[in-house]
């Protein structure tokens, strides 16, 4: 297994080379190792797919941090943590967050301006800005180069405000934050729009994007990783539910034709 070091050097090299890569989304040790056999080059954590296998609309940041050293312990690859709004308001606190996720084994996190409060669910911009800064501050001083992602979370809460999200985004990266994200983005004009305003790395998440589109014609709008959030897990969802469907309302069991082969996944987990 290679080093805590090694790793995150490995994955800061993903962000540096030419192109865009993808970085797929599993929800348990099992699914990393199904990603893993199939050569992907590192892997990030959902807490939307974790918080559906728990049965719950919500996660709590040690629920995260547990998932996190199950995925990262499943594989040889860089993991990147979806840390939500790190477990708290206060920057501070909020900050210790990024050495919890290093200590789980994650070489790379994030943290974002959404306040998980329906009501005022985006932070004010300087608030957004301070927390950035204290969580920049905390990956600093990890012994390794810890990659963290700032999140700008507008157009996931309905709140299509393109110059707000820039701005933030703008100042998030002047803050230190060495990966740029702003979920809910659509289409490819609008991608090239936010990517071009800023000079670090900008993450897309194909759950919420136009999924016509593929990896060259994003890169050649200037993404740099592509990450898939929950969309795998509530596909893997939606075919239970078919699979359900049909035993419920039809008696039947065809689904068992398209089962994944057991020796394929069996090799995997070796």
């Amino acid at each position: 297994m290679r080093s805590q070091t090694e790793k995150a050097e490995a994955f800061r090299a993903l962000h540096a080379r030419p192109g865009a890569f993808i970085i797929p989304n599993p929800w348990d040790a099992g699914t990393a190792k199904l990603l893993a056999a199939m050569g992907f080059e590192a892997l990030a954590t959902t807490s939307l797919g974790l918080a559906n296998t728990l049965g719950s609309a919500t996660v709590s940041l040690d629920a995260i941090l547990e998932n996190c050293r199950a995925i990262a312990e499943a594989t040889d690859l860089p993991v990147n943590a979806d840390l939500e709004n790190c477990g708290a308001d206060d920057p501070k606190t909020a900050a210790k967050a990024i050495a919890r996720a290093a200590e789980a084994g994650a070489v790379g996190g994030s943290i974002e301006d959404s306040a998980g409060d329906p009501q005022n669910p985006i932070y004010d911009f300087s608030f957004a800005v301070e927390r950035v800064q204290a969580a920049v501050e905390a990956a600093r001083a990890l012994p390794f180069p810890f990659t963290l992602t700032a999140r700008a979370e507008n157009f996931l809460h309905g709140r299509k405000d393109l110059d707000d999200t820039i701005k933030r985004l703008q100042a998030f990266e002047a803050a230190g934050a060495d990966v740029l994200y702003s979920p809910g983005l659509y289409d490819i004009g609008t991608i090239r729009t936010v990517v071009s305003s800023i000079s670090k790395p900008f993450n897309l998440v194909m759950g919420f994007a136009d999924p016509t589109l593929t990896v060259p014609q994003l890169a050649e709008a200037g993404v740099k990783r592509i990450s898939v959030g929950g969309a795998m897990e509530r596909y893997a969802l939606a075919a239970f539910l078919k699979c359900a469907r049909e035993m419920k309302e039809r008696g039947a069991f065809t689904f068992v034709r398209d089962m994944a082969p057991i020796k394929e996944v069996r090799a995997a987990f070796v």
